[in-house]
Parts: C-alpha cells; sequence; structure tokens
C-alpha cells in the first residue's frame, strides 16, 4: 500500500494568493515538483513543463471524465479534432474578423469614464471578451447578458470548487447552445457564420454530435473569455505602472505585439493545466506513480532563469520562442491567432484615446484567487497626458 505524500506546500495559503507568482518562484527554486492536496503534483521549471507538453503518451490529457473537445483528448483521437478546429483561426478568418473586433473595442474604450475611477475588469476586460466572443462566433447582442451572467455564475463556482453548481452549470451551457443549434436549424434559417459552419463538420467522416459542437464551443467560450478577459487587465494594470514603456507603444503601435507576450510571460492570463501520468515516471528528482496527477503552472514556468536571462525583467526584444503564453506541443493554443489580434487592437484603440492609463491613488488591484490568474478587480483611471 502506497504511504501518503507529505504536502511541500498550500496553494491556498494567504501568503500564496497574495502573490502567486513570487510564492511559486521560490517554490520553483527550492522543490521544483511540489506536492499539495489541492494541485497534487504541481511542475514549476520550464524543462519539466515542456517536457511533459511533448510526451502525451506518458502525460495524458484525458483528467475528467467530461471529455473536453479537443483538449481533454490524447492522439490519435485529439489530432482528428484538432485537425477540424484549426481552420477556423486561419489567418483569412483572422484578418477578416478584425475590423468587427476593432468597432467592439472603440465602442468600449469611447464608453470608459475619463478622469474617474473605473475597474478595467468590469467596465472594459469582460465586457470585450465576451462580446468579440460572441462576434465571432456569429452570436447576436441579445446572447450577450446571457454568456455574460452564465460566465460570473461559473468563475464563481469553479473558484468555490463547488461540484454540484459545476455539474448544474455545464447542463445550462448545453442548453445555451442548444438555443444557438436550434435557431440556426430552424425552417428558413439562413445563417452562415462560425457557429453554422462548426454543425456541418465532420471527424473521420461523421458529422459532429451537439455535445460534441457544445464541448468545442464551451471550450473557446470558456477558455477564450477567460483568457482574453484576464490578459486585458493584466496588460492594463502593467502599461498603467509603467508609464514610459506606455508612452513607447503609443508612439510606436507597431511595437505592441512583442510587448504583449512579454508582459503576458512576466504574468501569464492562465494559471495552471492538468495531466495524468499513464504509467510511472520520474520528473524533476521526483517518482510519481502511475495516475499521479499533474499539475503544470504556466507562468512559474514561463519566469524561470534556466530558460529566461534576466527572467523577471521585461524585455519585449528577447526571443519569444521558449514562452509557453500559448502552450506548446500538440494542444498548443489553435485560438492564439485570434487572441493576439483581439488584444493588440484592444490596446490599439486604448492608446489612441490620448489619455494615460494611470493607477488609482490609494486603490491597489485585487488578486485573483486560484484557480483564476491575473486580476478580479483592477482600479485605474484615464488621464491627461502631462
Amino acid at each position: 500500500m502506497t504511504s501518503p505524500v507529505e504536502p511541500d506546500w498550500d496553494p491556498r495559503a494567504a501568503e500564496v494568493q497574495r502573490d502567486p507568482q513570487a510564492a511559486t518562484d521560490a517554490l520553483r527554486e527550492h522543490c521544483p515538483v511540489a506536492y499539495s492536496n489541492l494541485l497534487h503534483w504541481s511542475l514549476l521549471r520550464h524543462a519539466d513543463v515542456l517536457r511533459v507538453l511533448h510526451d502525451p503518451a506518458t502525460f495524458s490529457s484525458v483528467v475528467s471524465q467530461h471529455v473536453a473537445v479537443p483538449n481533454g483528448m490524447d492522439p490519435p483521437q485529439h489530432t482528428a479534432y484538432r485537425r477540424a478546429i484549426e481552420p477556423y483561426f486561419s489567418p483569412e478568418r483572422v484578418a477578416a474578423f478584425e475590423p468587427q473586433c476593432r468597432a467592439i473595442a472603440r465602442g468600449l474604450v469611447d464608453a470608459l469614464p475619463q478622469g474617474a475611477a473605473f475597474d478595467c475588469i468590469a467596465q472594459l476586460a469582460l465586457p470585450f471578451a465576451v462580446q468579440v466572443q460572441c462576434a465571432f462566433l456569429g452570436w447576436t447582442e441579445e446572447d450577450y447578458a446571457a454568456l455574460s451572467e452564465w460566465t460570473h455564475a461559473n468563475h464563481a463556482a469553479t473558484l468555490a470548487q463547488e461540484r454540484t453548481l459545476l455539474a448544474d452549470l455545464a447542463i445550462q451551457f448545453q442548453s445555451i447552445v442548444t438555443r444557438q443549434l436550434a435557431r440556426r436549424r430552424a425552417p428558413g434559417a439562413d445563417v452562415n457564420d462560425i457557429t453554422a459552419s462548426l454543425m456541418r463538420e465532420q471527424v473521420n467522416g461523421v458529422p459532429l454530435t451537439d455535445a460534441e459542437i457544445a464541448s468545442i464551443l464551451r471550450n473557446w467560450t470558456v477558455g477564450e473569455i477567460g483568457s482574453i478577459a484576464a490578459s486585458v487587465g493584466i496588460l492594463c494594470d502593467w502599461l498603467a505602472q509603467h508609464a514610459p514603456v506606455q508612452a513607447q507603444l503609443r508612439g510606436r503601435p507597431e511595437t505592441i505585439p512583442p510587448a504583449v507576450e512579454e508582459i503576458l510571460r512576466l504574468r501569464g492570463p492562465l494559471a495552471t493545466n492538468r495531466r495524468v501520468a499513464t504509467c510511472p515516471v520520474d520528473i524533476g528528482g521526483r517518482h510519481l506513480p502511475a495516475g499521479a496527477r499533474v499539475t503544470l503552472h504556466w507562468t512559474a514556468a514561463n519566469r524561470d532563469p534556466q530558460a529566461f536571462e534576466d527572467a523577471l525583467e521585461y524585455r519585449p526584444e528577447r526571443s519569444q520562442e521558449a514562452n509557453l503564453l500559448w502552450g506548446a506541443g500538440i494542444h498548443v493554443c489553435p485560438g492564439a491567432p485570434l487572441a493576439r489580434m483581439e488584444l493588440r487592437v484592444l490596446l490599439e484603440e486604448l492608446l489612441a484615446l490620448g489619455v494615460v492609463l494611470a493607477p488609482v491613488p490609494g486603490q491597489a488591484p485585487e488578486p485573483a484567487v486560484h484557480p483564476a490568474s491575473g486580476w478580479a478587480c483592477v482600479p485605474l483611471r484615464l488621464a491627461k497626458p502631462v
């Protein structure tokens, strides 16, 4: 009988929640493969995370009885579904969507109060993430409210780990998707958007089921909304704290893309990802039994000095080849081109206002609680340039 593993750390501890980056940075240096009752085996070094990402045979993505399409699949099943969805994020599709994305960004940016304090998450990041995702999928403005409400409820249930409520919310999301599919199947419906196209998709010659479509859309929606909203909050807070960089980007908007990659390397929008060991394996000086649950810590890996020179310094000119912001291996984020465009466009519109993003004196950002990343609240103001 295997004896229980003594925890090396507590991810829910107050000091970890106050500054998760500093906590995992310290843990990475003295215990790079750390066990906890909450996250089981946490991998914090870049090399160890990269090894897992490139070895799906040993570290499986099938971590739940509820299969996520295609993120929760392994080859060869994953390969077939991945091949079907990748064209939805082609350069042509992303470029075609950019004007609509820019219009959404401009409308939200123009509505921000100038001079007065506002919460960047509630008034910009989340509305932008929800609206661009609905627009990309071909959902209407009427769907914004329902999806926003569901996103807030799902986020709260995830933080509280309320399993029963999460199961109910999964059913609710299925209902949201069912309404979308029924709208497009109605007699006389003439809809040719991303959602309608997905309904015609086949994998290995077999049409996608409604459950598979719902899983794909949930993956796109929950993942995209959460990561885009977190990214916007991180970027805006960071630029407000670094006025010279903000001024440089305003004067040279062509430098926004590498700045986005580097800022989000330093403080990532995604906290963790899961795998399961399919066999006994040694990694980072620890022995993991078959069936061990493994947690990959993206930001800790992206701040590893063994992978990045002066890892904690902002250096947008550095090569981003090792940056795990969008993952790596067979599960590298297929929506990365869309996300990059959305973040670039939002910053272009925000920086073109002619005002300066500034912190609110006496009001500090509120860190998001695991499993979320980034900020839960970011008080900012739009000030006149000095």
